[in-house]
């Protein structure tokens, strides 16, 4: 990896129309609640450079002078851990935006910078269209509905997921604590994606049994046909479908044996959200659930590996240890 450029308030990449500045305003003012005194980092690649994070970084300039932007390359996946001096350069500031190609969420620069207090949103593949419909919405609402299902799932023991398409997962949350994604990032320390709209928690490692089938969609991975795993004590023994169940199959073999570990589970609670191959929208849809395969080292789990992949469930039926929690496209909570 390489630092590509560093840029300071005074230079433009680019002028933001109306609703750009809009949206890219809102995000500083309200999920992050920046101070005119405090320090703004937005970290990006040259893919998301011009377009994605010039967005923030213009609009950051009307709220401090401390706004800085730096742009590297070389990251070939999701978790894996930037050079140092990214790393650094988060810890230091108040507030930090990572506008990526791939994800910087689960990284231990990531976790150790907010671990220091910093608030950091990551919005790794995020693209124009999606920060115009997706960034201006109620998140006040959004944050009631996570709030009852992250009570519900850390007093609980069990997770049931069925769908149409196949899935029969039995999951154990037992001592485990769920989190929240709502869009709310004016507490030192908070983290969590933009768009928001998530309750997620780490499995046991060792106890997930079933079978899932993701048809909603997969990331990074364009999905033609849907992907059957077979779960056994909390490991991936079998993946079949299309093309895109051998894509899947090729990155967890590069990744190591941790790849093949069910490592997250989590529910969508955000109505503007999408499905697509672009993950961080598609696991905020309304009413679908996900599992990611891989890392959860940075939210409670034991498994940590340089991996994290989350597919996508239509229309769950989702029980929390003896109660239903969502069916029939609706939420029983």
């Amino acid at each position: 990896m390489k630092i590509v450029k560093k840029l300071f308030p005074k230079q433009i990449i680019r002028q933001l129309s109306d609703k750009e500045f809009h949206v890219g305003a809102n995000v500083i003012k309200n999920n992050l609640k920046l101070k005119p005194d405090e320090k703004i980092l937005i970290v990006t690649d040259p893919n998301k450079e011009k377009i994605e994070a010039a967005i923030f970084f213009e609009a950051a300039k009307k709220f401090t002078k401390n706004v800085e932007l730096i742009s590297f390359s070389g990251m070939t996946e999701n978790a894996q851990e930037p050079p140092k001096v990214i790393s650094q350069a988060i810890k230091k500031a108040d507030a930090s935006l990572l506008v990526t190609t791939y994800s910087l969420s689960h990284t231990q620069a990531r976790k150790k910078a907010c671990q220091e207090g910093a608030r950091i949103i990551s919005l790794p593949g995020i693209t124009q269209e999606m920060i115009l419909r997706t960034l201006s919405v109620d998140y006040v609402q959004i944050s009631k509905l996570c709030k009852k299902l992250e009570q519900a799932m850390s007093h609980s023991s069990q997770i049931t997921i069925t769908s149409p398409a196949g899935t029969n997962l039995k999951l154990s949350i037992k001592n485990r604590l769920a989190l929240s994604d709502t869009g709310n990032f004016s507490k030192l320390g908070s983290f969590g994606n933009l768009p928001a709209g998530e309750t997620f928690i780490a499995p046991i490692e060792n106890k997930t049994e079933g079978i899932v089938v993701f048809d909603g969609a997969i990331a990074d991975i364009e999905l033609d046909k849907p992907i059957t795993l077979e779960i056994k004590a909390g490991k991936t023994i079998s993946i079949s479908g299309g093309k895109a169940a051998k894509q899947l199959k090729h990155l967890i073999e590069l990744a190591g044996e941790k790849a093949k570990i069910i490592g997250e589970f989590g529910i969508g609670t955000n109505k503007s959200c999408r499905l697509s191959s672009e993950v961080l929208e598609a696991e905020k849809v309304y009413g679908t659930c996900h599992l990611a395969l891989g890392n959860n080292a940075t939210f409670g789990g034991k498994n940590s590996v340089h991996f994290h992949s989350d597919g996508i469930i239509k229309n769950p039926k989702l029980i929390i240890d003896n109660q239903v929690i969502f069916q029939n496209s609706k939420f029983i909570i």
